[in-house]
């Protein structure tokens, strides 16, 4: 589902700062089960989630990592909280009365909740959409239709009377960025801004009955007026050459139109991004352990052989390998990561790059140019297709990371804008129809061997861009056929643990012993 509103680098391509399996499973439904728990304002007595039979979540809700994150939504807790782990005893020890019920609900999207609260004897509902890597999208609330992304604070007014009158006051304020009138019965009056309507404004405005309030679970605020220069890599190209200037430059000049930021803002934020990156990896190499987990750690014997000198000579592809693996570690211990752009595909732009940038001696400015650059190309996905395995495949996933990679190694070698897009293009196209077929239905494996094929197209695509290989098909268009090919993949091979790798006897055998262990949280 391509997006709907300029995506930020920092939104939907490289974050959130996350832990668990999956961005689209555990770190969407954190937020939007803070954003439930604003809707009936605070910790809720009792909670219904429902979901489709024909959606994604129906069987992966539990393993990868969807309750959990919603649960901990519920708490007020954020993606990252070391608690998460834990989030299905602290809600029954917060005495939360739960009910997960799996329907026919002929849902469009794949990832869908639909939440029913209670609290303090009134009823809340609230439908939203996980729209891959983290992103989301709340569509209904009580019943009313409503388009949010947890990028505004938002204020909730249930009014006595048509709306209108309250509306039109609302609208002329400069503070207020959008006012939509939705609903019957009673009607509601959804005001978005940068702060909540303040309690002032609130007592001049008729036939006000209910107020809720929403606040923003972004770290990137959108605001009345917001323009980018570009959307898509083809308008990016038609304002400037490609071929004199480098992609971070015009990565720069996107994200500070698209968060109202300083050009030190943005490289701050990516500085922080990067220092984690650099965490995890020192984090994996130490060793990790997770009792839910299928693969045990093994960064260390591929270090040894390397330290050794008893691998192939990859040089720095060796060197990302072991990053990449690294990583993929420490987001399977539950570990702090950032979805870049998913948490399933966390590691191959985030290993690639630390690992080239080491080896080619760049300085901090030059590696966190080239995260730029990747965000970029992440921004050219989102725009025209998606992050979402339960919406396209793998291709979504890794093909999108394998090309975030492609465009920042090509960053790190001094090339320019025409020929990251390039490498960006190749690399995609390398991986199109790639399915989502994750073994015992958690995120490790065949993730770890995806991301680790991601580095490896990546380093390839980025040499031969730079080499002056033709992709043929400029990355627009191959994002379209990313897109189609999205819409046309089964089902069953979208994240469901439906089709193939998950269903061979040796995944369902995995998956026995992981529940027979107490590992999952149905069985256990």
């Amino acid at each position: 589902m391509p997006a709907t509103l300029p995506p930020s680098i920092f939104n939907d391509v490289i974050g959130p700062v996350m832990r668990g399996p999956s961005s689209s499973h555990s770190a969407a439904s954190v937020r939007i089960g803070r954003l439930a728990r604003d809707l009936c304002g605070g910790t809720p007595d009792r909670v219904r989630i429902e979901f489709d039979t024909e959606g994604s979540l129906a069987t992966t809700h539990d393993t990868q990592g969807s309750d959990m994150g919603l649960f901990g939504g519920l708490l007020g807790w954020e993606a990252d909280d070391a608690r998460l782990p834990g989030s299905a005893a602290a809600v029954r020890a917060a005495g939360i009365e739960l009910q997960i019920e799996i329907a026919t609900l002929h849902d469009p999207h794949p990832n869908t909740y639909r939440l029913t609260l209670w609290k303090n004897g009134s009823e809340h509902r609230l439908i939203a959409l996980s729209t891959g890597g983290g992103m989301i999208e709340v569509i209904a609330i009580d019943g009313a239709p409503v388009t949010l992304y947890g990028d505004y604070a938002v204020t909730v007014l249930d009014v006595a009377d048509d709306g209108q009158a309250a509306a039109a006051r609302l609208t002329a304020r400069s503070d207020v960025d959008a006012v939509v009138v939705t609903g019957t019965a009673p009607v509601r009056v959804v005001v978005s801004a940068q702060a909540f309507v303040p309690e002032a404004v609130l007592a001049t405005l008729p036939a006000i009955t209910r107020v809720r309030r929403l606040a923003p679970v972004l770290p990137v605020r959108s605001r009345k007026g917001l323009k980018v220069p570009f959307l898509h890599a083809g308008e990016m190209c038609e304002l400037a050459d490609p071929t004199q200037g480098r992609l971070s430059d015009r990565a720069l000049d996107y994200e500070c139109a698209r968060g109202g930021l300083s050009r030190e803002a943005v490289f701050e934020q990516t500085r922080k991004i990067l220092a984690i990156f650099r965490g995890g990896v020192q984090q994996g190499l130490a060793g990790t352990e997770y009792q839910d987990r299928i693969l045990p750690r093994q960064s260390h014997h591929f270090a040894a052989l390397l330290e050794q000198g008893k691998l192939l000579d990859g040089g720095i592809l060796n060197r990302a390998i072991l990053y990449v693996t690294a990583l993929m570690e420490v987001k399977s211990s539950m570990g702090v990561i950032v979805a870049a752009p998913t948490a399933g595909s966390c590691a191959t732009f985030p290993g690639t790059t630390l690992a080239a940038a080491e080896v080619l001696g760049a300085d901090e400015e030059q590696t966190l140019r080239a995260m730029l650059s990747a965000g970029l190309i992440g921004v050219f996905v989102a725009t025209r297709s998606s992050f979402a395995a339960e919406v396209g495949g793998c291709q979504a996933e890794t093909g999108a990371a394998a090309a975030m990679a492609a465009a920042a190694l090509v960053e790190l070698m001094g090339g320019n804008a025409a020929q990251a897009l390039s490498a960006a293009s190749h690399a995609l196209q390398n991986v199109l129809g790639l399915i989502c077929d994750p073994i015992a239905n958690r995120v490790e494996a065949p993730c770890l061997g995806r991301n680790i094929a991601g580095a490896s197209n990546a380093f390839a695509c980025a040499n031969i861009a730079m080499a002056g290989y033709d992709p043929l098909v400029p990355l627009d268009q191959v994002l379209d056929a990313h897109r189609q090919i999205s819409e046309s993949m089964a089902r069953e091979l979208r994240c469901t643990a439906l089709g193939g790798l998950s269903i061979t006897a040796a995944s369902k055998a995995i998956e026995a012993k992981m529940c027979g262990g107490g590992g999952c949280g149905s069985c256990g």
